[in-house]
């Protein structure tokens, strides 16, 4: 794919022997896919992506895949805290829910699959990390959000999606043995939950960003039972 180069200055050096194993996705939350990249190549905003992707498709590159973008803020997955060190990181141009929030077009979700299939065929990512800023942030960040496709993603190639759920239903889950199960799973999934037992204001926050991933027609941060099959079916296919 033909991908524009657009600078930014807004990088520094990955840590020696750090490995690549995370795509992260964002949502630029901004008017227009200009003001985004005027942003993302403003040293004084020290912000940017390696990748930004316009709504028609126009693919920018920002940041090489081999230096650290400051993309990710403050955020954890799995143990790490510096998940810039260890992500590529791609901006999709969507106004976001503070500019009028809208489904992301085809034409931008085809440029997505090719150019994530070639970073996926470049670095050691597993499918599930393939992830959104809101996984990794989930008390301060949304997106890319609801409307994004995560299921189509995944059918391209990039990602993971449970296909089948044939799991039978777990049940309520309003014992705190229960909800240190769902706890225990968001941790293994990647999470920053300790299985207390409480379902506090952490695990609600975790919960509603796995929803907005993988059930997106409601995330309430609830554990109903879909979620929690869902749940387990992304944790039982992890390696």
């Amino acid at each position: 794919m033909k991908v524009i180069d657009r600078p930014s200055p807004n990088h520094d050096a990955r840590p020696d022997g750090q490995p690549v194993d995370i795509l992260l996705l964002h949502y630029t939350d901004m008017e227009s896919a200009e003001a985004a990249l005027v942003r993302m190549t403003d040293a004084a905003a020290r912000v940017s992506a390696h990748y930004c992707i316009d709504e028609d498709g126009a693919a920018y590159r920002l940041v090489p895949e081999e230096r650290r973008a400051w993309h990710a803020g403050v955020s954890y997955w799995a143990g790490a805290r510096d998940i810039n060190a260890r992500s590529i990181g791609i901006e999709l141009v969507n106004p976001g829910h503070t500019c009028g929030y809208r489904p992301f077009p085809d034409a931008q979700m085809q440029a997505l699959e090719e150019l994530a299939r070639g970073i996926l065929a470049r670095h050691p990512i597993p499918a599930h990390r393939v992830l959104g800023h809101s996984d990794v942030a989930p008390a301060r960040k949304i997106d890319p959000g609801e409307l994004f496709d995560w299921r189509r993603l995944a059918r391209a190639g990039a990602g993971l999606w449970p296909e089948s759920l044939s799991l039978p239903d777990p049940g309520p889950a309003d014992s705190p043995s229960a909800i240190a199960d769902l706890q225990s799973k968001l941790g293994r999934f990647g999470y920053e939950t300790a299985a207390t037992g409480v379902l506090d204001q952490g695990t609600r926050q975790a919960l509603s960003a796995f929803q907005r991933h993988f059930r997106p027609a409601r995330f309430d941060g609830v554990p109903d039972g879909e979620t929690r099959r869902f749940l387990a079916a992304i944790v039982a296919s992890i390696p």
